[in-house]
């Protein structure tokens, strides 16, 4: 199912919930990215939705529950740097690229603990984590 209307915007309701909670730019990328990669892959709903996601990810952040525009675009893990034949593990949506002060500073938004004595690595892994705990929260609600 498209996941674009009429105006050419995202259909909200057709969006993984953490796009729901984003700003209109991040779920039109994913939307129109999602409804261009169906076309081309034969309507193969889980490829479609990588493209998307690698799409967003290139210029969107995961921070908490909801994507947030990137200080600088390009690529946010080895994983998206290599491409999908990677056997580098994914950072979910984690600029694993950003500096370690960003990382620290996004660490303190959302409240991890012992963050201070972390190195870049295991911030990217407790922001992950992170993230995923609050989307879960968020959609219990």
């Amino acid at each position: 199912m498209p996941k674009t209307g009429k105006n050419d915007h995202a259909r909200k309701d057709e969006l993984p919930s953490t796009l729901q909670r984003s700003d209109q730019k991040a779920q039109d990328t994913f939307a129109k990215t999602y409804d261009s990669a169906i076309e081309s892959y034969d309507d193969d709903e889980q490829r479609a939705a990588r493209a998307a996601y690698a799409s967003l990810k290139h210029s969107y952040e995961k921070v908490g529950d909801h994507w947030e525009p990137k200080e600088k675009r390009g690529p946010s893990d080895k994983r998206a740097e290599q491409g999908i034949r990677s056997s580098k593990p994914t950072a979910g949506g984690v600029d694993a690229n950003a500096s370690k002060e960003h990382l620290y500073k996004l660490a303190k938004e959302l409240d991890v603990k012992g963050r201070s004595k972390m190195d870049k690595d295991q911030l990217v892994d407790a922001l992950q984590k992170a993230n995923d705990a609050a989307t879960r929260k968020a959609r219990r609600k």
